[in-house]
């Protein structure tokens, strides 16, 4: 009598197995499929050994039924250790290799097509097992089913071993553990026919992996369901490692978080659950067979492989009309501000750290990047996106380099009826990008602190020159000198400038500094005690791009500004009649407190009469000279003057 309590144990362990499998939503991407048909594997084969136990127990049962259940067993029995080799080439997400290696899928299908051949013929002649008077006996070639088994266990192992740069030691153990926990149950099997545990140790490991290797804190995001930024990573990582050619579909909501301080949790987990399943959907209605991961912030990628990669562009679209169409809250009106773009690796990216860099800020590079789906080689073509991509590096080897040049633009004086100031402006001219703009360089730098670095050095140039002797015959009254935000903060400012003035013994009144409305809306203490103390030294200051949208009276009048300079915005919308009259306004105003005005961005004579008529005191722009080198500047302004 066979005992057949293990069985139902098995069966009792695996059903749990399942409904844990379908809760924790271990129900997505290759290793989960893979993982799920070995449960259902196991579980055929272990409820076809139930009925035929109970069968041989009975002796009861017709000849046919009993041949099907022990038919049944034998075959699902051992699928499972093929089954458990496709686990292992999942995890190392290595099908793209077996499908260019026939030898491989050879020494894989071989085996099987061996297994259903036995099974077939044992129904003619009892090669594999039959029935003695009732009872089950084993055939001449059943040892041939333990020799399929244990070739695919050594395979497993030995690819194990190969991948185990591709898989982490832990659900390695796990994997290996089925062969210790296998080889124990068919040595007590040997010993004692009747004690039928071997489904009950392939449970058992099964329970093992799940524990380990199945852990959806691990690689799931818990608001999603998706694969979280972990599993991103490892999949690209390893997709990088094994040559696996891939398509990215990357999407950012650039405005979530913003969106999520506005709107309620829930109303902010519903946002992105209708948008998962907009991403769901689409990989059910294309049939890609995509992975699915939101990294966080509003980012989400799809990976799609094999023949599905050309259809990225294509399903990126789809999203892209679709989520923009959906009205995503019945509380707050949503709008999405949606940004896609499509990535070949290895083909357009080759490692994972460049794949994140550029993934973290490529719609912050290209302005149309809302309106269309972006394609990375298109962008990899386009020398500012490059730029921007590698703007760091830039400016440190412009540092490195003295790569930094300082411009000079002239400044004429309506008084004077002369070129009396200058502002000077930095350039970076690149070996390999060439003229970098200025408005790229300044934010990265900003951004990565080398601002003071660049601010340090502008100083010190325009200090050397107006120390110069050229400078003096010049008759120049002053440069202008620009402070990022950054610099207007900083503790040591003052300090800063004091002493280079003090290095080149310049007169205080030889500079003037220039802060950008931006500044002045983040002005504190640490701000107003630097120009507080400059102030005090002689060195006046100048207010930049008043009008972009900060400006408001009682933050010009705390601040110890002589100068303001208009925006160039005013100028291009000077024929709107009622800029005009905010134009003259706004000049009336200036003067009235005593502040002397700059226009900026003049580039036709009729500009000239206009503002010159408005009383402004100062003009620059195109019309006169584009920044130009310190050398071209002293020969222009040399000229300049000779004719006056």
């Amino acid at each position: 009598m066979k005992i057949v309590t293990f069985d139902y144990a098995a069966l009792i362990l695996l059903i749990v197995l399942l409904i844990s499998t379908v809760i924790r939503k271990m129900t997505k991407g290759n290793s989960n499929h893979v993982f799920l048909f070995i449960l259902f594997t196991m579980l055929a084969a272990t409820g076809f050994d139930i009925w035929a136990l109970l069968m041989d127990n009975a002796c009861a049962g017709s000849m046919p039924a009993r041949y099907a259940s022990h038919s049944g067993y034998l075959l699902f029995h051992n699928l499972t250790t093929p089954a458990y080799l496709m686990y292992v080439i999942s995890l190392a997400d290595t099908w793209h290799k077996l499908r260019k290696n026939i030898l491989q899928q050879a020494l894989i299908v071989a085996p099987l097509l061996l297994l259903i051949g036995l099974l077939t013929a044992n129904l003619f002649t009892n090669c594999l097992f039959y029935f003695d008077n009732g009872e089950y006996i084993h055939g001449p070639l059943f040892m041939i089913l333990y020799c399929i088994a244990a070739y695919y266990m050594i395979f497993g192992l030995i690819l194990l071993m190969l991948y185990r740069g591709l898989i982490s030691r832990l659900k390695i153990l796990a994997i290996g553990s089925i062969v210790p926990l296998v080889v124990v149950a068919i040595a007590i099997q040997f010993v004692n026919a009747n004690n039928v545990v071997e489904m009950f140790a392939n449970s058992l490991s099964l329970l093992f992996i799940s524990a380990t290797a199945q852990r959806p804190e691990e690689i799931i995001d818990p608001q999603t369901g998706l694969g979280n930024y972990g599993s991103y990573a490892e999949y690209t990582k390893r997709s990088f490692k094994t040559d696996k050619h891939i398509s990215i579909i990357m999407l950012h909501v650039a405005n979530f978080t913003r969106l999520q301080n506005m709107i309620s949790y829930d109303t902010s987990a519903e946002l992105l659950g209708r948008i998962t399943h907009e991403l769901v959907d689409a990989d059910r209605i294309y049939r890609c067979g995509g992975e699915l991961f939101y990294l966080d912030r509003g980012r989400f990628r799809i990976i799609l492989w094999g023949k599905n990669r050309k259809r990225a562009g294509e399903i990126a679209e789809y999203l892209r009309v679709k989520l923009s169409s959906e009205n995503y809250s019945a509380d707050l009106p949503v709008v999405l501000s949606l940004h896609f773009c499509v990535v070949e690796c290895p083909e357009d990216i080759k490692d994972f750290k460049s794949l994140t860099a550029f993934g973290s800020g490529f719609h912050e590079k290209e302005y149309e990047s809302s309106e269309r789906v972006l394609f990375a080689s298109e962008l990899f073509k386009n020398n500012r996106f490059e730029m921007m991509n590698n703007i760091d590096s830039i400016i440190d080897n412009a540092l490195r380099n003295n790569s930094f040049k300082v411009y000079y633009q002239p400044i004429f004086n309506v008084e004077k009826n002369r070129f009396s100031t200058a502002e000077a402006l930095l350039r970076l001219i690149d070996d390999k990008y060439g003229f970098v703009p200025p408005d790229m360089f300044i934010a990265a730098a900003e951004k990565n602190g080398a601002i003071h670095k660049i601010g340090d050095f502008v100083l010190e140039e325009v200090c050397r020159f107006i120390a110069s002797d050229r400078f003096k015959e010049l008759g120049i009254d002053y440069i202008e000198i620009n402070l990022s935000v950054a610099q207007c903060m900083h503790s040591d400012l003052a300090d800063k400038v004091l002493a280079m003035l003090e290095k080149y013994n310049i007169s205080s009144d030889k500079i003037n500094l220039e802060i950008t409305e931006t500044a002045a809306a983040r002005a504190h203490n640490e701000m107003k005690n630097n120009l507080d103390k400059l102030s005090d030294a002689g060195i006046n200051f100048s207010l930049d791009d008043y009008g972009t949208g900060y400006s408001n009276m009682r933050r010009v009048i705390q601040l110890p500004l002589k100068i303001v300079k208009l925006d160039k915005s005013f100028v291009d919308e000077q024929h709107n009649p009622k800029m005009w009259i905010v134009l003259q306004n706004t000049v009336k105003m200036l003067k009235d407190m005593n502040m002397e005005i700059v226009v900026e961005g003049i580039e036709t004579e009729k500009m000239v009469e206009q503002f010159t008529a408005l009383s402004c005191d100062y003009i620059q722009g195109y019309y006169y000279s584009k920044p130009i080198p310190e050398d071209e500047f002293v020969d222009f302004v040399r000229k300049a003057h000779e004719k006056c």
